[in-house]
């Protein structure tokens, strides 16, 4: 099945209340709205894409070690896929996906990344539950997603239904702000370049992770 098919499943049973999914019914159309005013905006549009210049970074893994974007890219391409958090089920299904598709980005000489606002004890729990065996970095404040064109801030209306529901971002990313990353995906070449980008506002739509296979494929040539 591929991811997108996997998403989709997921969201049917998510809308539809199925067991262990439930959730009132009338958040839906909030949700709705706050992807729908995002797409409207265009930044998805204005974020960096292929042929723009990657932003070089230093993060921390979960363990607090520094990794930094010019010893990745030392060593061959760099996948990035900057996501939500431990608390969305789509990126979980996303990160899932990715380690699947590992051991062929691998054989390729691609080293793989996944980049969240999340605390370093969140990405513990999302390496954990999804049985990654990439690193997760910590972008506190989203600061490398801005860079990349990706961090926007969640409209107040969106803000008091996540209160509701107990979603608390600043708790989960020891961070005041209200502020998420768009859902991406990038190939950085060796010179820093980037040769795929793939950036959706909609935060149930992620490209499969073979897409990345001829890009990768090329820049080994």
């Amino acid at each position: 099945m591929t991811l997108q098919a996997r998403l989709d499943a997921f969201k049917a049973d998510f809308k539809a209340g199925k067991a262990p999914y439930f959730a009132p019914p009338e958040i839906h159309p909030i949700m709705e709205r706050a992807t729908a005013e995002l797409i409207a905006s265009g930044q998805a549009g204005r974020a960096l894409k292929a042929g723009d210049r990657a932003p070089a970074f230093t993060l921390p893994d979960p363990d607090g070690k520094p990794v930094s974007s010019a010893d990745l890219l030392a060593a061959g391409p760099l996948v990035m896929s900057f996501y939500r958090g431990v608390w969305c089920p789509y990126c979980n299904l996303e990160l899932q996906a990715l380690e699947e598709t590992l051991p062929r980005f691998r054989e390729l000489g691609a080293s793989l990344v996944a980049i969240s606002p999340q605390t370093a004890a969140n990405s513990r729990k999302s390496l954990r539950q999804n049985g990654l065996s990439f690193p997760i970095l910590s972008d506190g404040g989203n600061e490398v997603a801005a860079a990349f064109g990706l961090r926007f801030a969640l409209p107040d209306y969106l803000v008091e239904l996540y209160r509701q529901l107990k979603n608390d971002l600043p708790a989960f990313n020891g961070d005041p702000g209200w502020t998420l990353p768009m859902p991406a995906r990038y190939v950085i070449g060796r010179d820093g370049i980037i040769a795929y980008a793939e950036v959706n506002p909609d935060y149930t739509q992620r490209p499969e992770p073979e897409n990345l296979l001829p890009v990768l494929e090329r820049l080994s040539a």
